[in-house]
């Protein structure tokens, strides 16, 4: 799976090509584009809004405006930069989404950590999965309810910048910024998250108050947490630091490489297959009119 923001990509044929096939009737090269993209969108999607079924609800938005947009597109500058240019104006301005609601200050969800009370692992015997992968959903729930408190811009610009691994020329050409704006706010989004784990959370200091292991019965408990369908442990292929590789962004703050360490040990997620929940409206008389597939 080719990473879509490195600086030099060897697809074949080039996304440009395909987006030519694709306008003059090409009903392949069209999906063979959707599948090439679908599942950074779809990460950059769940990371924006925490809940998968929220997240493939985005994606899918997303993907109908590039695929509607795409006889548009007049190769002025890359289709990485002209396509994911709309998936950030889109995840930055679509309406809130549920969770959004709940975590969305580090000061009120810091308060909920600091008073909510420690509670012991459930029996192992009571349990379907093996009680690692609960302390893991956890983890993993916490950390993306972290980025939730960071506003939609700083978080996309932490997703691309930090866990991504995404250039300052990319990242400031797909956002229409500069690559001095596109650093600072990549810098203040890390700090304030590094700050927050920095004083609350125990994967960065043992001495800090919120242990994984001891809110995952709450976490069951509050229903944020389902034994039976786990949302962010089990069923991926890599991490993002496997699908991204290359070093993080050096900063002078130990905790700060840490925290971004521990993002970027997130799971990367397979997709669902977008072609296919895609195929019915693709054959609609609106889509029909723009495309003529073969």
């Amino acid at each position: 799976m080719t990473n879509p923001f490195k600086e030099n990509i060897s697809d074949f044929p080039p996304d440009e090509k395909l987006v030519e096939l694709s306008v003059a009737g090409d009903k392949k090269s069209l999906e063979q584009l959707i599948k090439r993209h679908q599942a950074w969108i779809y990460n950059i999607a769940l990371r924006m809004v925490w809940d998968p079924a929220d997240a493939e609800d985005v994606t899918q938005e997303t993907l109908i405006k590039i695929i509607t947009k795409l006889s548009s597109f007049r190769m002025e500058s890359s289709f990485r930069t002209w396509a994911y240019r709309i998936v950030s104006n889109h995840v930055i301005n679509m309406k809130k989404r549920k969770m959004e609601f709940h975590y969305f200050s580090f000061k009120k969800y810091g308060d909920e950590i600091i008073t909510s009370p420690d509670m012991e692992l459930p029996d192992r015997d009571s349990v379907p999965v093996d009680l690692n992968l609960l302390i893991e959903e956890t983890k993993i729930g916490c950390m993306n309810a972290m980025l939730l408190c960071l506003d939609r811009e700083q978080r996309l610009i932490f997703i691309l910048g930090n866990m991504f691994n995404i250039s300052d020329a990319a990242g400031s050409e797909i956002l229409d910024i500069s690559k001095d704006n596109f650093r600072q706010k990549l810098s203040r989004a890390r700090k304030q998250l590094a700050n927050f784990m920095n004083d609350k959370c125990g994967l960065i200091k043992k001495s800090n108050p919120c242990h994984c292991e001891k809110k995952t019965k709450l976490m069951m408990l509050n229903g944020h947490v389902n034994p039976d369908n786990l949302l962010f442990s089990k069923n991926y292929l890599r991490t993002i630091e496997k699908a991204v590789p290359g070093k993080i962004e050096m900063t002078d703050k130990l905790f700060e490489k840490k925290a971004v360490a521990l993002f970027r040990k997130h799971p990367f997620h397979e997709t669902p297959d977008f072609v296919k929940s895609l195929n019915e409206i693709l054959k609609s008389s609106e889509f029909k009119k723009i495309f003529n597939f073969n």
